[in-house]
């Protein structure tokens, strides 16, 4: 057999796996979990035509490549399905309105924080989208935000709730494939996510909530009353405790941070566990078996696609493709890296922006050492973030649109485009002045 000439047969393995991951996608509308498995057992097979068999334990060791992110999507699935069905989250969300209706600046800021919430914890835009975002999408339609501009402020503060930290899966995923750490991003993550979250909110929402009058408040909290079993005198004993698995949640993470040496790192996955138990006990009754089994519906379709990245990302490094990758990443001249960063991540993110973080984050990275790594990983995150609202899938611009009432989801992808420039450009900035922002990380 003649020798493996990676430089030519690799792109060809390359375009095989891409191309049979984007037919079943789109063409036959497998899920991308499955689009991806399918992909590699292709590339592995062209490989094997020149001595690189493929074994099926490459695959399973590729679907378990990432298990302990899927235990934390899981388990902080499971918690926010707890304080959704307990009450807890529709009960915050009507007291920030009733609270702070009348201080239209200080709502905007705390609806920001409020609808990013879910997906900080999780790591996955969705689910900001379909549980926090779903409530206040009518308090603001009521209060005279056109739909559009709802669907897509809710889209865009979600996508920074999942850059922002605790919990940022694109640049788990991008570290754990450079052997790096998820330690230090807390820094470069909330320096980014929460100033561009507040823009995107002042810039859409702040107009329409300043003009709401009194009456539009009052309208407005009774599309998001309290859940049955908390009006009235029950609400004035279960409100405050129903935040208890909040505050379960928030204080063992900083604990953890704050005091290493005394409190031992018990991991984010019993973290959540724990907040979700104390959560069975407050407010309305939830069935933790039924619970679970939402949780488990919810986060399947992320599950299977990081077990589809890792069978992907295994037999690409099988192949010498993931190498190729990176060899070819990192010849360009600086120009073109930028160039091929703020291209490649966010167009291919359209597709997946798990699969974009993966494929092409970790060359990017690879190609930029010299600069601080956390600091350029979570640039690189942010660009990869950014394809959930962009063509083809536009996947969150189409939740956006269902909870918000717009027919054509183009219309949010439209409206989200210039934020979607701005929000690039500043990862770009980011990952420029790596260094000089490296005061972010410890």
């Amino acid at each position: 057999m003649p020798p493996y000439d990676i430089l030519t047969y690799g792109w060809w393995i390359f375009g095989v796996m891409v191309t049979v991951f984007v037919a079943l996608s789109f063409w036959r509308r497998q899920p991308i979990g499955i689009s991806l498995m399918f992909g590699a057992i292709a590339g592995g097979m062209m490989g094997s035509l020149q001595g690189h068999g493929l074994h099926p334990r490459h695959l399973v060791e590729g679907a378990f490549t990432y298990f302990d992110p899927m235990m934390i999507i899981f388990t902080a699935i499971f918690f926010m399905r707890v304080i959704e069905e307990n009450g807890a989250l529709r009960s915050l969300a009507n007291l920030i309105t009733r609270k702070f209706g009348r201080k239209p600046a200080l709502l905007t800021a705390l609806l920001t924080i409020f609808i990013m919430f879910p997906a900080m914890l999780t790591g996955i835009t969705t689910t900001s989208v379909l549980t926090t975002g779903a409530l206040i999408a009518p308090t603001l339609i009521a209060l005279g935000m056109p739909r559009v501009t709802t669907g897509a402020m809710v889209a865009l503060i979600s996508i920074m709730g999942m850059f922002a930290p605790p919990i940022n899966l694109l640049a788990m995923l991008i570290g754990q494939g450079v052997d790096m750490p998820y330690i230090g991003f807390t820094g470069p993550l909330a320096f980014a996510a929460f100033p561009l979250a507040l823009t995107a909110a002042f810039t859409l929402g702040y107009p329409y909530l300043k003009k709401a009058d009194a009456s539009q408040i009052e309208r407005s909290q009774t599309r998001m009353s309290d859940p049955p079993g908390l009006s009235g005198k029950n609400q004035s004993r279960y409100n405050w405790t129903l935040y208890l698995p909040l505050f379960a949640v928030f204080a063992l993470m900083a604990s953890i941070r704050l005091f290493p040496s005394v409190i031992p790192d018990i991991g984010i996955p019993l973290i959540f566990i724990i907040g979700a138990v104390v959560g069975l006990f407050l407010g309305e009754k939830v069935r933790p078996a039924s619970a679970a089994y939402r949780a488990l519906l919810t986060g399947l379709p992320v599950l299977g696609l990081l077990a589809g990245i890792g069978m992907f990302l295994q037999v690409m490094t099988l192949t010498g493709v993931r190498g190729l990758l990176v060899v070819t990443v990192l010849s360009l001249p600086v120009a073109l890296t930028f160039l091929g960063l703020i291209v490649s991540l966010p167009v291919f993110g359209g597709v997946s922006a798990f699969a974009s973080a993966m494929v092409f984050g970790i060359p990017f990275l690879l190609s930029l050492l010299g600069r601080n790594e956390i600091v350029v990983c979570s640039g690189i995150a942010l660009l990869a973030g950014l394809g959930d609202v962009m063509l083809p899938s536009a996947i969150e611009a189409r939740f956006a649109a269902q909870i918000s009432g717009v027919d054509n989801y183009l219309l949010i992808v439209r409206k989200c485009l210039p934020f979607v420039l701005i929000f690039a450009m500043a990862a770009l900035a980011i990952i420029y002045w790596a260094n000089s922002l490296a005061f972010l990380t410890p």
